[in-house]
């Protein structure tokens, strides 16, 4: 599942390459691939953005089937009991035979849709809802006793029977659900653009608690969860993008502790391991674009590590080296104790910058990080400027120590 395990802890037992010994393969898809591999019985499952979503042998990177939906596709897979769930822009949640790529059902949500408002960023004219370009992942599914769980950008949490796609039960919360649920404990955890963060019983739906996050009643432009919470030994911990990295009472929804990114959004998913927890950050005035590493204990710093661009990619962490991709069309491999860089990979399109966006370093140039949005049109174009250089938002995924992940340059990487 997504980010290794119900939980979301991002943490794998299985190594990841202590040094880069090259590309084992890419697959080439149609669309940037936004959504983290899953792997299963030596298969590799993932949707792009073209709408596909393809089933690749493990080890030769090679199609054994693909199965087309109308929308893109922004979830990751879980793939439990031979069957691989996942959700795509069309309004469909889907239920497919692993081995074969066959539906096995299908449940349409309400609609799917991208979190918008008016006056988002501050663009003008301010009485215009404007969608955030921000918003591009999807809720990945959670399955665990004959059910799965995910959210919609309808505003509901859905439960279906996870072997006929019944319905049984939905939580509406009022805005876009693109988190993935987290299932610990019979307790669901999940997190929705209007800033608040539930835990629901997961066999009825209803309440435990909720947390309230911070919210920006001007530009809109500080507030929402879109990072998914992990939940250890009794603990939530998630990210917000009213800049703050938060450590909750699993049981009551009560504040341990926060972690202030002063203006950066935190909108990866924290991972967690052996009391400490790695999140990669945006960019602020006052807080570089980081991979944060924190005392789960207490919330401070353990170590601050130059990501250069602002993190979307969720870390992954194994014994001792975390690996995280970012939006300059890096991925970085750091020592997990001391926060020292081991390695890095470039994407093809990061190494070439067509645009020429990138400085050496793999900061973004002046001209694209002072820029002003006249129109949500100017927006758009600037994002696309980033993502041309192969931006990986993906999270990665280790397995048989190598490391596997997706790139807005429609590829797919596995790294040995």
């Amino acid at each position: 599942m997504f980010h290794g395990n119900i939980a979301r802890t991002g943490s794998y037992e299985s190594p990841g390459p202590k040094q880069l010994s090259g590309v084992l393969w890419t697959f080439k898809t149609n669309g940037p691939v936004l959504a983290s591999p899953s792997i299963a019985n030596g298969v590799l499952f993932i949707g792009s953005a073209d709408g596909s979503f393809h089933a690749i042998d493990q080890k030769t990177g090679k199609e054994i089937w693909k199965f087309e939906t109308q929308g893109q596709i922004a979830s990751s897979a879980a793939i439990v009991g031979g069957i691989v769930y996942f959700s795509s822009y069309d309004g469909t949640f889907y239920a497919l035979d692993a081995a074969t790529g066959t539906p096995k059902w299908r449940f349409a949500m309400d609609y799917e849709r991208r979190f918008e408002i008016q006056g988002l960023h501050g663009i003008s004219p301010k009485h215009q809802t404007i969608p955030e370009p921000w918003d591009f992942f999807t809720s990945s599914p959670a399955v665990i006793d004959d059910h799965v769980y995910f959210g919609g950008g309808d505003g509901n949490v859905y439960a279906l029977n996870a072997g006929s796609g019944t319905l049984l039960w939905k939580f509406a919360t009022g805005n876009v659900v693109h988190t993935s649920p987290a299932v610990v404990q019979n307790t669901v955890y999940v997190g929705s653009w209007n800033s608040n963060l539930y835990a629901l019983d997961a066999i009825t739906g209803k309440e435990k608690w909720r947390f309230e996050a911070g919210r920006d009643p001007e530009i809109h432009n500080q507030e929402g969860f879109t990072s998914s919470p992990a939940v250890v030994n009794g603990v939530v911990y998630v990210g917000c993008r009213d800049s703050h990295v938060y450590a909750l009472d699993a049981f009551t929804g009560a504040k341990k502790w926060d972690f202030s990114t002063k203006g950066a959004w935190v909108s990866a998913t924290p991972a967690v391991r052996d009391r400490r927890l790695y999140v990669t950050t945006g960019a602020s005035d006052e807080f570089p674009a980081r991979l944060v590493a924190l005392d789960t204990q207490t919330g401070e710093s353990r170590f601050l590590f130059d990501i250069k661009t602002g993190g979307f990619s969720s870390a992954v962490v194994s014994a001792d080296m975390v690996y995280v991709g970012n939006t300059n069309g890096r991925l970085y491999a750091v020592d997990s104790k001391s926060g020292k860089l081991v390695w890095q990979f470039q994407t093809e399109n990061a190494k070439k910058d067509a645009f020429d966006v990138l400085n050496q370093d793999g900061s973004f140039k002046d001209r694209l990080t002072n820029f002003t949005f006249y129109d949500f049109q100017d927006r758009y174009v600037w994002m696309y400027k980033r993502f041309s250089v192969g931006a990986i938002v993906s999270s990665p995924v280790l397995d048989q120590g190598n490391i596997y992940f997706g790139s807005t340059d429609g590829f797919v990487y596995a790294l040995h």
